[in-house]
């Protein structure tokens, strides 16, 4: 599966939509895409998979590791990822489009930059040219340049233009661009490409996706011969010595879908499927809790649905199956959905499940953005004692928990609950503002304690 980077200056250059039209171009021409995102966000996969039909790979060195990475590249075509393979069976092979994150260089923990690294993988450079003409060119040259300066592994070696016009305009940034830098096309401007957004990013790919109509236009200046031209294949990555806790539980894990608990990787799912028997449920619908031996309650939006979740019946069931020792698992808006309230920025206070002590508040501004370390302090459901998980955590809420409060993890890096712990712990129920990927082994270390 070859591969291209598309990266941008900076944030709010147009990488999404770019990544969108490059993926509607080479699947109009003919070609299986498979899309993947560099950095641990869930929003803009989702509107890669609207439009690429498949879901899109998380890419983040500091959750995964440069291994993990290449595995979780790999898990796209089908297997090779050192587990099994994924549910996608034997396809053709495909082209692999990264949209980047912020600009190619920004951030320590894993820029685009350090995931085109360690793929070996092109940089298309998204530059918005709706002010410019030769200065685009000379913006897309010191990118490449800075990489040469700086010793970085980075191979800037095409450019998309963003917001820009045709004939004269485009012309004159195609002719000022160095001979060994490719034109690979451009999105004109555009009102319909945009996504709406509101805290944490964009809405969601199936709350607001782009119009069919305003993607074929974008997708029509797109140059896929060039684009395919620069694409090459990564290295593989070694395979995996499945391990006995790695095999086969006996066990049931529902996982909360739907739009509250909408933020989860394919892999993590893919990976309790591997071991296990999965079974989804939406609280918001007032869904049962299915029979099951563990429960797992990922991220997204709990504060816009939070009259559904206080009626929900699931959440009253698992309080009670949780005080009786069911293992659960809340992330972000699964700790949310586990304390034992929630207010909203208007001030509504809403009854959660009450399973862990404290009560959460919505915020007008972010109250954490960080990748994130944390190490057990004793033996919890997602690590030993001692045992150290990275992950990330984006929220705009607080959680204000009572003294006695027990926390699973002391924070290394990232701000957790109350900036020096995270991971509230009762019963067996453990609720975490961190994110973590299946390749940090929490999954694995959640079905090993069933």
């Amino acid at each position: 599966m070859r591969g291209v980077v598309v990266a941008g200056t900076s944030s709010g250059v147009g990488k999404t939509v770019a990544t969108l039209a490059v993926c509607h171009a080479l699947a109009a021409a003919g070609h299986t895409v498979q899309p993947a995102k560099a950095g641990p966000d869930f929003i803009d996969p989702s509107h890669h998979e609207a439009v690429a039909g498949v879901p899109s790979r998380t890419l983040d060195c500091w959750l995964q590791g440069e291994d993990g990475l290449r595995r979780n590249y790999w898990r796209g075509t089908g297997g090779t990822d050192g587990h099994s393979p994924s549910s996608r069976g034997t396809r053709s092979p495909a082209i692999c489009v990264v949209e980047g994150v912020m600009g190619l260089y920004d951030g320590d923990g894993s820029s685009t930059a350090m995931v085109a690294e360690a793929l070996d993988l092109p940089v298309v450079l998204v530059v918005d040219a709706s002010a410019g003409l030769e200065s685009v060119a000379a913006t897309a040259l010191g990118f490449r340049e800075y990489a040469e300066r700086a010793g970085r592994d980075v191979d800037v070696t095409g450019v998309l233009l963003q917001r820009c016009h045709g004939g004269r305009h485009e012309r004159g940034i195609r002719e000022a661009l160095p001979d060994d830098m490719s034109y690979v096309g451009r999105i004109p401007p555009n009102d319909d490409l945009a996504v709406p957004d509101r805290h944490l990013g964009l809405h969601m790919g199936s709350e607001a996706p782009i119009p069919d109509d305003a993607l074929d236009a974008a997708a029509e200046h797109v140059e896929t011969d060039r684009l395919l031209e620069l694409a090459r294949e990564p290295p593989r990555p070694d395979p995996v010595e499945e391990s006995p806790a790695a095999d086969d539980v006996d066990a049931t894990v529902a996982v909360a879908s739907d739009a509250a608990f909408a933020f989860r990787y394919p892999a993590t799912i893919e990976r309790l499927r591997e071991r296990a028997t999965v079974r989804t449920f939406s609280p918001v619908a007032d869904d049962p809790l299915p029979d099951c031996d563990a429960v797992y309650l990922p991220g997204g939006y709990p504060e816009l649905h939070a009259d559904a979740l206080e009626a929900s019946d699931a959440l009253a069931t698992l309080a009670d199956r949780a005080a009786d020792g069911l293992p659960v698992l809340g992330e972000c808006s699964g700790l949310m959905a586990l304390a034992e309230s929630l207010t909203t920025v208007d001030g509504d206070t809403r009854r959660m499940a009450s399973v862990l002590p404290g009560d959460v508040r919505m915020h007008e501004r972010y109250q954490a953005l960080d990748h994130v370390e944390l190490e057990a302090r004793d033996g919890t459901l997602t690590a030993p004692a001692g045992g150290r998980l990275r992950g990330h955590e984006f929220h705009y809420s607080s959680v204000d928990v009572p003294g006695d409060a027990r926390f699973a993890f002391d924070v290394r890096r990232g701000d957790g609950i109350d900036g020096e712990h995270d991971g509230l712990t009762e019963h067996r129920a453990l609720g975490t503002y961190c994110h973590v990927h299946p390749e940090s082994g929490a999954f694995d270390a959640l079905l090993d304690s069933l």
